[in-house]
């Protein structure tokens, strides 16, 4: 909605001390994201332009990650803890900013859609003064219902308050809500805390709204969408109901994934169609994987970019900095960090890559070793176009293998190798006839003696 001003108020005040953490709750992560980071990517998705982030009393960990997902958020602390409209109001300044529409938003509610958001918008754009957002659980045991009458919004009415009539309705209150940008201050002023708690509610904004005879009105979401975190088990659900959608979307863009339960996706994974993902995989944040590359089972990556046709696996780790170029392959039990692998080079088996460049056609045989830190700097290792590289090697870096440069097997490499040279760094072979029959036979004598 390009012609309609908008902020949105994200709530994350929450300690969450069922969270059994030293972590703020919002901080715990989905997807290799804090859950607070998602509900502020979905509102930016959902056209929000502006944001208000209200934290909890030396929520620094909370402050500081805002700043850096949200860099013109307006962040605001909320030092004593008086109920839902008192912690909007804590952002009064940025609600004197004139808005079209304002979101209220909680920080550990991640699944939330900018679908979802841009209904609620939508509706104020549509004429609304308060919309709230709703859903019907299996049980409505324990949430507010709402109550309805002739399509307005009359009440939100919590359980320990509601008649029979009321709890009987499975319309149930999410806690998400919009406000016309133009009358939230004056419906939150109105608010008062004239309760068993003494809490400043922000539901009651409803009732006030109509009997100032303004528009307010429920819309519905799905019930997994709207599904709050308050203990590590709900953490693990919400986990799951993001991974499920993530697979799903990624399946029908052209991923083939073998069984799809078993691979977890990171919030920024980037699949190209027609890769091919076999079983337990795992992707942490900042991974890039273009079309027809095939990661085979039990791989882990994380910050790593794989270009068209490459192959990796199975047993592969990627670690950030990992740059696989076309049609190159990495093999079981390799480790690559920090490297730049040109296309078509082979890893296939038993290696570490670290602080790296690979050229193009390179062989890389098992066992190999890049020694890339002497306990205080990296130094990087430079493999040439076509080089080989025999199994069970140590390259010291820094150090440059030339274009067509052949190590043979067993070597420990410390200064550079010419173009098409052979480097041979090993203990000469020393042989002597007959020593092992006359070993045998001395151990023989022994044994019978100690017997």
């Amino acid at each position: 909605m390009p012609d309609r001003t908008s902020l949105a108020i994200v709530l994350a005040a929450g300690e969450g001390t069922r969270m059994r953490s030293a972590l703020p709750k919002v901080m715990h992560p989905v997807a290799g994201l804090p859950m607070i980071g998602h509900v502020l990517k979905t509102a930016t998705g959902a056209g929000i332009d502006r944001f208000a982030v209200v934290v909890g009393n030396g929520a620094g960990a909370v402050r500081d990650f805002a700043a850096k997902a949200a860099p013109s958020a307006v962040l605001v602390e909320q030092v004593e803890r008086l109920g839902t409209a008192h912690a909007v109001l804590a952002a009064r300044e940025a609600l004197e900013i004139a808005a079209d529409d304002v979101l209220v938003l909680y920080g550990d509610t991640p699944l939330v859609t900018a679908e979802t958001l841009a209904r609620m918008r939508a509706e104020l754009a549509k004429g609304a003064s308060v919309v709230v957002l709703g859903f019907r659980p299996e049980v409505p045991t324990g949430y507010g219902r709402l109550i309805e009458r002739d399509g307005q919004l009359i009440a939100i009415r919590e359980e320990r308050e509601a008649s029979d009539d009321e709890r009987a309705i499975g319309f149930c209150n999410a806690g998400l809500m919009g406000f016309r940008g133009e009358t939230i201050l004056a419906l939150l002023d109105a608010v008062g805390n004239d309760n068993a708690k003494g809490e400043f509610y922000l539901t009651d904004a409803v009732e006030i709204a109509n009997a100032r005879g303004l528009g307010v009105v429920a819309i519905e979401a799905d019930a997994a969408e709207v599904g709050g975190v308050n203990t590590r088990a709900e953490l693990a659900d919400v986990e799951r109901i993001w991974q499920g959608r993530a697979r799903q979307a990624a399946l029908l863009a052209g991923v083939t994934m073998t069984a799809p339960e078993t691979v977890f996706l990171a919030h920024d994974t980037k699949l190209s169609r027609d890769v091919v993902i076999e079983p337990n995989v795992f992707f942490g944040p900042g991974v890039t994987v273009d079309e027809g590359v095939v990661i085979h089972a039990y791989s882990h990556l994380t910050g790593a970019h794989l270009e068209r046709g490459a192959e990796i696996g199975p047993f592969a780790r990627l670690r950030p900095g990992a740059q696989l170029g076309p049609k190159s392959k990495v093999g079981n039990f390799v480790e690559v960090k920090n490297a730049e692998i040109g296309a078509g080079a082979k890893i296939s088996h038993l290696t570490y890559i670290g602080d790296a460049k690979v050229g193009a056609e390179a062989n890389v045989g098992a066992g190999t070793v890049t020694g890339n830190y002497d306990g205080y700097d990296k130094a990087l290792t430079v493999i040439g176009e076509g080089a080989f590289i025999g199994s069970n090697s140590v390259l010291v870096a820094p150090v440059t293998i030339g274009d067509g440069g052949y190590v043979a097997s067993g070597s420990v490499i410390t200064e550079d190798v010419a173009p098409d040279a052979l480097a041979i760094a090993r203990g000469r072979q020393v042989e002597k006839p007959g020593w092992a029959a006359r070993f045998r036979e001395l151990k023989a004598k022994t044994k019978r003696v100690r017997v």
